[in-house]
């Protein structure tokens, strides 16, 4: 299973401002009307990443806040099919310093098998907690969000599908 993050990993957040389809840079009105897509970062998306990640053989599953959203609005500008989500709950249990707000909504989610979560806020703190907690292998995999998924990445989650399979 792969747990996978939008803002940062797929979505970058730094680098250069989005383009149209036709390379042009794609600007905002005053009322913050994007030039008609929902969301303006959007056009940062890679329409490459759905092929790699689906070709990396896990079960995809959303773990971002855009929620089904991310269904709606990212799955088809990068050619993934509709994923399971990860519903965050509403009252969420007291926060330990220094741990991210979804470790241990995915450990549970994983119940036990192996994963692989991709963010970009991944901390030491999640990987200690996820080591003394998930009974199952996992690979937390932090995606610089300036850059979002590169090659590098892509290549250090399959070789660890590869010696974990």
């Amino acid at each position: 299973m792969l747990f996978l993050d939008v803002d940062g990993p797929l979505i970058p957040l730094g680098g250069k401002p989005p383009k149209d389809p036709e390379g042009r840079a794609v600007k905002v009105d005053a009322t913050g009307t994007w030039d008609g897509t929902s969301n303006p970062l959007l056009s940062r998306l890679d329409p490459t990443h759905g092929n790699r990640l689906t070709t990396l053989g896990c079960e995809l599953v959303w773990a971002t806040t855009w929620m089904a959203d991310a269904n709606e609005e990212v799955a088809p500008r990068i050619g993934l099919p509709e994923l399971p989500v990860v519903d965050w709950p509403e009252d969420e249990a007291p926060l330990t310093p220094g741990l991210h707000w979804k470790t241990r909504v995915l450990v549970a989610w994983a119940a036990g098998r192996p994963f692989v979560w991709v963010d970009d806020e991944i901390s030491d703190a999640d990987r200690a907690w996820v080591t003394a907690n998930h009974p199952g292998r996992a690979l937390l995999h932090r995606v610089d969000p300036r850059a979002g998924l590169c090659d590098a990445d892509f290549a250090a989650i399959a070789r660890w599908l590869a010696e974990h399979a």
